[in-house]
């Protein structure tokens, strides 16, 4: 079975919601249309900002029933990310925090699609 490489948020407006995502991810999207736009990250993950309101068959999901996650090396990152975002306007859903598994906070995107960035502890990932 292949791994999954693409994921799809639906969004209000595909091309504020690109402009939103091009500044988070520092990069441009490679395509960009009035109904559609996709990001092609540097591991190869594809990101695709799709209208709502033109998805076929209709998209009933609204922001916030899933994450994307974002993994940064140390939790001195993960809190100096919340600083910019928090400075950038992003509306922070959970401030950063130690959790079981690591350093995380939560912030939301203009749907309010969930935006996990976290750095793994190493010493609650050797235990599991």
């Amino acid at each position: 079975m292949r791994s999954p490489n693409f994921t799809i948020l639906y969004v209000d407006q595909p091309e504020a919601s690109g402009a939103f995502y091009a500044r988070l991810l520092g990069r441009q999207p490679v395509e960009t249309s009035p109904t559609f736009v996709m990001f092609v990250l540097e591991n190869g993950f594809k990101l695709g900002l799709w209208s709502r309101h033109t998805a076929k068959p209709a998209a009933s999901a609204a922001g916030g029933g899933t994450e994307l996650v974002l993994t940064v090396e140390t939790p001195a990152l993960v809190d100096a990310t919340h600083a910019e975002w928090a400075g950038r306007g992003l509306n922070i859903l959970q401030a950063p925090a130690d959790m079981d598994f690591g350093r995380t906070f939560v912030a939301l995107d203009p749907d309010n699609h969930r935006l996990r960035v976290y750095c793994l502890d190493e010493a609650a990932a050797a235990q599991s």
